[in-house]
């Protein structure tokens, strides 16, 4: 895969894409991260981005031209047009479901934007998607755009230990994750719970299982809506509600 990012500000990614998954999936060739500042597509030789809107209001818009242009020299001569993803706080709201979808593809770009806002031409006419990590505003793309990455990358063939990781994370696989436990067994007096010390895979997944569930329906019971659940779980249900 390749992943380009149009930013202003480069520096801040190489922290996040130089340390553990993300730079173990660059250096095995997996992937690829091009971070261009698109400044460098500006056409006046102060390299102004931004301008201040027509109608009047605070704050200035990232131009079109500067991006369309960085656009156009990383696209040129591509077979197939990449996903553009736009990060903004209008955008979709990004879920493991998108992040398993971005995965798919061979190529992302994504623009980081800052200031007040972008060009709407921009949005319209360029952007194949809109993300936003949440219902809060940043000071630009950058942070939205480093977890969109950390997320798609981690599901990658090849970049994490076990393949089976990702496929049972929280929202993987519609309920969030069981507990998990590590030795020593007895930790100042909190165990861990027995069955998991017992060998009997059949029981330990079958805790998990209903692990998984009491932890969905105490934290998100919101996404129970949008499962359907085995004549086994809706028992467990019901004893969740009594122990309320």
């Amino acid at each position: 895969m390749k992943i380009d990012v149009l930013t202003l500000f480069p520096e801040m990614f190489d922290g996040v894409l130089g340390q553990s998954i993300l730079k173990k999936a660059d250096d095995q060739h997996i992937v690829s991260y091009n971070i261009v500042n698109f400044r460098e597509y500006a056409e006046n030789k102060h390299g102004q981005v931004d301008d201040y809107p027509y109608g009047g209001g605070a704050g200035m818009v990232l131009k079109p031209q500067p991006i369309f242009d960085a656009v156009s020299a990383l696209t040129e001569g591509a077979k197939q047009k990449p996903r553009i993803i736009l990060m903004c706080p209008q955008g979709k709201r990004y879920n493991q479901k998108i992040a398993e979808e971005l995965a798919r593809e061979e190529h992302l770009l994504i623009i980081c934007g800052h200031y007040e806002g972008y060009d709407e031409r921009i949005r319209e006419h360029l952007v194949t998607d809109e993300i936003s990590i949440g219902d809060f505003v940043l000071t630009g793309g950058e942070l939205g755009a480093m977890v969109v990455i950390d997320s798609v990358v981690r599901l990658l063939g090849g970049v994490l230990g076990n393949e089976e990781s990702h496929q049972k994370d929280s929202f993987s696989t519609g309920y969030l994750e069981h507990p998990h436990y590590t030795r020593p067994a007895d930790f100042r007096g909190m165990e861990v719970p027995e069955v998991l010390l017992s060998g009997n895979h059949r029981l330990i997944e079958e805790w998990r299982a209903k692990e998984s569930l009491r932890r969905t329906f105490m934290r998100r019971p919101d996404l129970l809506d949008e499962i359907e659940l085995n004549d086994q779980q809706k028992k467990w249900l019901e004893e969740f509600k009594r122990e309320e």
